[in-house]
């Protein structure tokens, strides 16, 4: 139902702008449809996959390193779960084809170090229990600072990379990863302690690419959209789904993969989970699989080429002024119908027994 709520209003304010504003051609808007379909269906099984696999394994992870009176074994576990969850990132691949002068890897890699060492100040963080608003001050004019040595066509590359960390990968595990650092503590503030991780996050990545910028001197971060696909028949809208399914498998595969990998060694390590804990996580990241299949599919190529299409179009209109509150529409139910936001949305409302 969340996730039916959530893509209704997106399908209904693109049908009325079809209908009123920018005509769509007919195999475009089926592809559109087909692509709200699966949405809704790969939100409900990601959203089901991240409580059943993803959380657990986050929080028990966060249990462990607090149980734990080593402080470099803490920084160690969160600078390496904060790479590899970041490297696995889909959102990271797109990011890094968005910037043709500087190399894929070499981002890529220093997103994800700026992320791990960041995680670990978070963990940091919570364990000392040092004020989160004053640590993002200092950060943040730390990030302002650092700005002015960058060239300008590469600044927002550097502050939209911190959007990595709120991806539909990163977002369950790191904040699973802050509530079970925070289960322990007995204090009143423990479960506000167990918010932050992602903000703090976030930082990094910035900082990060705001120091490659640095050495790299880039000078445009150039991003081509793609086509609408052309299509006459329902036979034309199912091979284009078809054919892009692989390409999101092997892409979710690679993403999940670390993750598996990180859960197995960790069970060997402190058979923390009984067997039919195991077997739950296990279909879990089976549903979680599926669901970031369909999701992905459903947005780059139903979403993706309508949303570029329209936006061109609006803005070509005498009357482009009606992109603002058109705008914050489909801003606010797109927001809306991310799964990293259900995802914080559950962590509040159980820390809060629901208030």
């Amino acid at each position: 139902m969340e996730s039916l709520a959530a893509v209704l209003p997106i399908t209904g304010i693109m049908l009325m702008i079809s209908i009123f504003l920018v005509p769509i051609e007919l195999g475009t808007m089926v592809m559109f449809l087909v692509g709200a379909t699966l949405l809704i269906f790969g939100m409900g099984f990601f959203q089901l996959g991240a409580e059943v696999a993803m959380t657990p394994i986050g929080e028990g992870i966060g249990v462990q390193i607090s149980k734990s009176k080593k402080v470099w074994l803490a920084l160690l576990v969160g600078f390496t779960m904060g790479v590899i969850i970041t490297i696995s990132e889909p959102d990271l691949q797109v990011l890094a084809e968005q910037v043709p002068s500087v190399p894929n890897m070499v981002l890529i890699l220093t997103v994800a170090l700026g992320v791990g060492l960041f995680l670990a100040l978070a963990i940091v963080r919570i364990k000392y229990q040092i004020s989160l608003s004053k640590l993002l001050i200092v950060l943040y004019v730390l990030l302002i600072g650092a700005s002015f040595f960058v060239p300008k066509d590469f600044l927002a590359v550097a502050f939209d990379s911190g959007g990595v960390t709120t991806g539909p990968m990163t977002v369950p595990f790191i904040m699973a990863l802050g509530v079970g650092l925070a289960s322990i503590r007995s204090d009143k503030n423990s479960a506000s302690d167990s918010f932050g991780l992602v903000a703090l996050s976030s930082v990094g990545p910035i900082l990060a690419v705001l120091i490659l910028g640095c050495f790299y001197r880039p000078t445009e971060a150039a991003y081509s959209l793609g086509e609408v696909p052309a299509v006459v028949t329902t036979r034309d809208v199912v091979q284009v789904f078809v054919h892009e399914i692989p390409k999101f498998a092997g892409e979710v595969f690679v993403s999940l993969a670390p993750i598996v990998v990180v859960f197995v060694l960790f069970q060997l390590l402190t058979h923390r989970y009984q067997k039919r804990q195991i077997m739950r996580i296990a279909v879990g990241m089976i549903y979680t699989y599926v669901g970031l299949v369909l999701f992905l599919c459903g947005v780059d190529v139903g979403f993706a080429p309508v949303g570029a299409f329209l936006g061109k179009a609006l803005a070509s209109l005498p009357y482009n002024w009606i992109l603002v509150p058109i705008g914050m529409l489909i801003g606010y139910y797109i927001v809306k119908a991310e799964p990293a936001i259900q995802v914080l949305n559950h962590q509040v409302e159980n820390v809060t027994d629901g208030a």
